[in-house]
């Protein structure tokens, strides 16, 4: 038997390109926002520059890419990816429009209703008493839930911090006082059932939710018709929602659930970028 006196040579990483979906225009509002936060930091440099660093991050949130894989196709270590997502997402977060001025913006632009919904984004099941609170009925699995609200042609203005899956439609609205900024605003809104009781104002509504059946009281042809007209008016609420739902992080969300309202803040400022071209 003789010893080998050479080296085995290690494995060469496999690299391979994979396309982004996503505009030049967004690319470049992140690298513009990532070069004024480096200059009001006063960064002196960074390992990649600000351009290669937005692709990065936006392949992360796009593709949910694991930080590890396209940390070492970029020649960097996994926690600088972490570092740059996580620094991304909170200045994109900061961009994200609050309730008061996103409803002014509307009725500034003579609109006269918004859509209102609420949905489930899914999360891993987590051990211990914690994570029960985070288990819909509805939906009968572990989530985070959260509101948004719409314009008419079904474009997201407003997102609201993620709750516990638990949370009812209408509870989440009155902590936000959906109510009150509408009435400030001027505006209307369209819901579902699930927000019935929501506004109690019978002469002058200003959340619309259509008509409810039971075993007792059955709905009549005009409240038939009714509904189908608020259901034909709502249904671009879901094009709002599935536009956000394109980012695949959200399709089950592995974060932790308190950092999810930023992660969400910030992907509806790149929906908005990408819709709205």
């Amino acid at each position: 038997m003789t010893n080998a006196q050479k080296r085995a040579e290690e494995p060469c990483p496999l690299v391979y390109q994979c396309r982004l979906p996503l505009s030049t225009r967004t690319v470049n509002h992140l690298a513009d926002l990532l070069r004024r936060h480096l200059k009001a930091i006063r960064s002196r440099w960074r390992i990649l520059p600000p351009g290669r660093i937005a692709v990065i991050v936006l392949a992360v949130l796009r593709h949910d890419q694991r930080l590890a894989d396209i940390a070492d196709g970029n020649n960097v270590s996994e926690s600088t990816v972490r570092r740059w997502r996580d620094e991304l997402i909170t200045l994109l977060a900061a961009q994200a429009p609050r309730l008061y001025h996103a409803l002014k913006k509307v009725a500034k632009q003579g609109g006269e209703v918004v859509l209102n919904d609420g949905t489930l984004i899914p999360t891993q099941r987590r051990t211990g008493k914690d994570d029960r609170r985070n288990y819909s009925g509805k939906h009968r699995r572990h989530g985070l839930h959260f509101l948004a609200l719409t314009d008419e042609q079904g474009r997201l203005i407003w997102i609201s911090a993620a709750r516990p899956g638990r949370t009812h439609d209408i509870t989440a609205a009155r902590h936000d006082h959906i109510l009150a900024h509408l009435r400030a605003a001027g505006l209307g809104a369209l819901a579902d059932l699930g927000f019935r009781g929501l506004d109690n104002d019978v002469l002058d509504p200003v959340i619309v939710t259509g008509f409810h059946a039971s075993r007792t009281h059955k709905l009549t042809p005009g409240q038939k018709e009714a509904n189908r007209v608020l259901a034909v008016g709502r249904a671009p609420v879901e094009h709002g929602f599935g536009h956000l739902k394109n980012w695949r992080p959200l399709t089950k969300l592995r974060t932790d659930p308190a950092h999810a309202t930023r992660l969400l803040r910030a992907l509806l400022v790149l929906t908005n970028l990408e819709v709205n071209r």
